[in-house]
């Protein structure tokens, strides 16, 4: 089953901070629903995608870098 909090509880959880998890809701790129006025942050999908977005950036700096 998946797991989904509040962005408040996911900051909390120490997954990204408050402010940064708000930005990517605003940019329509963070996994999740909205119940009412509430997002909930689907946070097993938010993971993998840190995940993979900061495997991108390490494989681009590593491409500059040479």
């Amino acid at each position: 089953m998946k797991k989904f909090k509040t962005i408040r509880q996911t900051a909390a959880a120490g997954i990204a901070p408050e402010s940064y998890l708000r930005q990517l809701v605003a940019q329509g790129r963070c996994p999740g629903i909205y119940s009412g006025n509430r997002f909930w942050v689907n946070t097993e999908a938010l993971e993998e995608q840190l995940d993979a977005e900061s495997r991108q950036n390490c494989v681009e700096r590593a491409a500059v870098a040479q």
